[in-house]
């Protein structure tokens, strides 16, 4: 019997633009506390990003040390952002797991504030939080697309301990890469990971939700990195953030990722991904054809396949398989990031302007953001129906019969995000 055509859904709704503001406007967060815009820096389909000071009277100058995003009210993206910032992103929260952990410092961006602003007839909500420099895939980019071996070693200890932190708060991150890897405004010793808009809440209250794959959610994220489970539709998960960056060290170690020939294809890209799971060292022959490979990034997948769906990573397990590549190669965890001569620092504004593509629904949303609720948003994707059996648990089944033709995208003018599978402006702190 044939499948039955799945139901019709209405698109999204088109956002509305957020109108520019003029420097000196003042906005007050939910705790009555002033907060100064200064020059806009940005600009994505959510709305806009200002320089920002506190409201003491004092003009905001370029060395500003915060950013303010706003965007109309009954937008979506910010809405789900601030959920995660709210909950996990607290100054004390994060300066007390530093102390705790005895870390130098996490990169995790601090949240100073929100609140709804009324300009005329409209409500626009906003969000103050740090200011950032320049993203890793520029970087990335400039240094010929692959990072030295120490480099990437370093990023992924600093990830690592990133990922415990917002696992241990009951959320995944779920589009880690380059793009949202940001350079401290003030050290480049730094980076930080930002853009939550896709961060879940996958254990609410401690209890950590079950699988279940749902094709109307398959190939959520970034395309050429998301988690198998999110090609299968499951929520994101701890083993899923811990998959994705292991694929965002083997690209820049190695400069591509095997699928990355043909990303237009959703379920080519699955497959690829599966295939090479159950053979990691074929994965590494194909990236490294020529260059050694680096036996920490097997052991690295290898613990990464061996985590059931809700199963608690072993941090300290990954944070050692990569301690020690570092020692095969003769170096150590000195804090200092190599970027060689590029200039981590921009010289005008600390975002990127171009949007990238993120498959995701326009939520419609509750005008008041600012209370400690959080609706189960999940992003969500218009695909046309398929006839296909998926994995579960991460046990994998047939092979699916069809392929999924090309999903409605828009191109970035940004070379760094062409082709990615996403519907959704790129961060811009």
């Amino acid at each position: 019997m044939a499948p039955k055509a799945a139901p019709k859904r209405k698109a999204p709704a088109k956002r509305a633009l957020a109108e520019s503001f003029p420097a000196g406007e003042i906005l007050t967060d939910t705790v009555k506390k002033s907060w100064m815009l200064g020059t806009p820096i940005g600009q994505g389909g959510f709305g806009m990003l200002y320089l920002a000071g506190e409201g003491d009277g004092k003009a905001v100058g370029a060395d500003a040390g915060y950013v303010i995003k706003v965007e109309p009210s009954e937008n979506g993206p910010l809405f789900s952002e601030l959920k995660f910032y709210m909950r996990a992103a607290k100054p004390d929260l994060i300066q007390g797991w530093m102390k705790a952990h005895k870390l130098k410092y996490l990169g995790v961006p601090r949240y100073w504030g929100s609140g709804l602003h009324q300009k005329g007839t409209k409500r626009y909500r906003f969000m103050v939080m740090d200011r950032f420099g320049m993203d890793l895939q520029k970087i990335f980019e400039e240094r010929g697309k692959k990072f030295p071996r120490k480099l990437v070693l370093q990023l992924g200890l600093r990830l690592i301990d990133i990922l415990e932190y917002i696992h241990e708060h009951e959320y995944v991150h779920a589009d880690i890469k380059a793009s949202n890897l940001l350079v401290s405004h003030k050290n480049p010793n730094q980076v930080y990971l930002v853009d939550y808009g896709l961060a879940y809440r996958y254990s609410p209250e401690g209890v950590p939700k079950e699988y279940k794959a749902d094709p109307k959610r398959c190939h959520d994220g970034t395309i050429e990195f998301t988690s198998i489970d999110a090609h299968n539709g499951a929520s994101p998960s701890r083993r899923g953030d811990l998959e994705i960056l292991a694929y965002c060290m083997v690209q820049w170690l190695s400069g591509r990722l095997p699928w990355e020939d043909n990303l237009k294809d959703p379920l080519y890209v699955q497959n690829s991904k599966m295939k090479y799971r159950d053979n990691i060292r074929e994965l590494m022959s194909k990236c490294f054809p020529s260059d050694g490979v680096p036996d920490e990034m097997v052991k690295f997948m290898e613990e990464v396949k061996s985590l059931g769906y809700t199963d608690k990573p072993n941090y300290q397990k990954f944070r050692s398989i990569l301690q020690g590549g570092l020692k095969s190669i003769g170096a150590s965890d000195d804090d200092k990031l190599d970027f060689a001569s590029v200039d981590v620092k921009p010289s005008r504004t600390s975002v990127k302007k171009a949007p990238t593509k993120r498959k995701r629904a326009e939520e419609k949303v509750e005008p008041e953001p600012e209370t400690e609720t959080e609706p189960d948003i999940i992003p969500t994707k218009k695909a046309a129906p398929i006839k296909r059996k998926t994995e579960v648990n991460g046990v994998k089944k047939a092979t699916p019969k069809k392929k999924l033709v090309e999903m409605g995208t828009q191109t970035s003018p940004s070379p760094a995000n062409v082709k990615r599978g996403r519907g959704r402006p790129k961060k811009t702190a």
